[in-house]
């Protein structure tokens, strides 16, 4: 049993999971913010902190700040303040249409994995499915229909394969306990991502956000790249390997592309062998860390203007950081930063076997308003 309180009611699954690697990934974690609080006593001429323009916008609280963990000042956005769209403001006609032209076999790759009891979960999360009855209900008519139906208990946007909506990570910039100076995407605040329980006291609202809901996301059909580390590598990676710029245009090279391949508005996807050689078999393993790339590599794709990040992993960046001052920058560039989103746990290797590296990518996440992510099912079209 580790340090964690337990309902005596908690699902079993949730230890089975949990039980191996959480310690693991609260110790890296306590780590690198311990280490973070170290790294604001550091010159900017170190590249840990620069200073930040204190020019907010309307719904970003005013004064106080002179540091942020992610460097500069992200908001507003490119496509304006106010706007909760981020980079699926790329799905246009265009896009669409040059996603199609790689559409030449008509075969379908699916890249979800499937959502099941025993699935690495990433710390206390929990995936239990019920059947109410058996059958649910009927029978009725004399035709005797019966049915069943399902009760799903899980962090649905937060589990298995699984898209990160903009509301999910922010940074704070300001004084612990300030929700003013805790910002996401674009500018907005805990205070504005707050339901209106927060008017009554509530420090956080329980019913969903009010701002940066997956109800803002735009169906995805734009071209999708692949770059098969693990190909280049003819290994696995290791858990907190680094995946470079030079790493990614040497994938190119190797796959007869060129960074003319990465268009705006793509989804940009890294195989480092994580999920293939781990998923489902060594849990313990797969939770423990992971490859992924880092700051150097998530800014480069960035500024591509990809509207994507995905991985065969579960947080796609390198994990612990190379970096011990920092805990997921990644997230908070793309995300936070950027307005990309991000897919965790695809299957990548089937597209790896056929050698596909471009392609056409659909995913239609869920529209639930005010959730901070989304369950799917992303399909590569060749």
């Amino acid at each position: 049993m580790n340090d964690d309180v337990r309902d005596d009611g908690q699902d079993k699954q949730s230890l089975e999971n949990d039980e191996p690697t959480s310690t693991s990934r609260r110790a890296f974690i306590k780590t690198a913010t311990v280490a973070s609080g170290a790294a604001a006593t550091l010159t900017a001429g170190q590249g840990v902190m620069h200073e930040l323009d204190l020019v907010r916008p309307a719904h970003a609280a005013e004064g106080g700040i002179e540091d942020t963990p992610v460097a500069e000042k992200w908001w507003p956005s490119r496509w304006g303040e106010g706007d909760q769209t981020g980079a699926t403001n790329h799905m246009s006609p265009e896009v669409t249409l040059d996603a199609a032209s790689l559409i030449q076999t008509g075969k379908v790759y699916s890249l979800g994995r499937v959502y099941e009891y025993g699935m690495p979960l990433f710390g206390q999360r929990v995936f239990a499915l019920r059947i109410p009855g058996a059958p649910t209900g009927g029978a009725f008519g004399k035709n005797q229909v019966i049915w069943h139906d399902e009760i799903l208990t899980t962090e649905i946007g937060q589990v298995g394969t699984q898209f990160d909506g903009l509301g999910h990570i922010g940074a704070r910039v300001g004084e612990v306990g300030d929700l003013n100076q805790e910002v996401f995407y674009n500018g907005y605040t805990t205070r504005d991502l707050q339901n209106s329980d927060a008017e009554a006291g509530s420090t956080v609202g329980a019913y969903g956000l009010q701002k940066l809901g997956m109800e803002n996301v735009r169906p995805f059909f734009c071209r999708g790249v692949m770059f098969d580390v693990m190909g280049l590598k003819g290994r696995m990676l290791d858990a907190g390997e680094e995946i470079s710029v030079a790493d990614l245009q040497a994938c190119l090279e190797r796959q007869n592309m060129t960074e003319d391949d990465i268009t705006e508005g793509c989804a940009a996807l890294w195989r480092t062998g994580w999920g293939e050689e781990l998923w489902m078999k060594d849990n313990a393993r797969f939770n423990s860390g992971e490859p992924g790339i880092g700051v150097e590599a998530a800014e480069w794709l960035a500024a591509k203007g990809i509207s994507v990040g995905a991985a065969d992993c579960w947080a796609i960046e390198a994990v612990p950081n190379p970096d011990p001052n920092l805990a997921f920058p990644v997230h908070q560039i793309f995300l936070t930063k950027n307005g990309i989103h991000i897919l965790e746990n695809v299957r990548l290797d089937h597209l790896a076997a056929d050698g596909i590296y471009k392609f056409a990518f659909i995913l239609s996440t869920l529209p639930i308003k005010g959730a901070t992510g989304s369950p799917g099912n992303p399909i590569a079209v060749v």
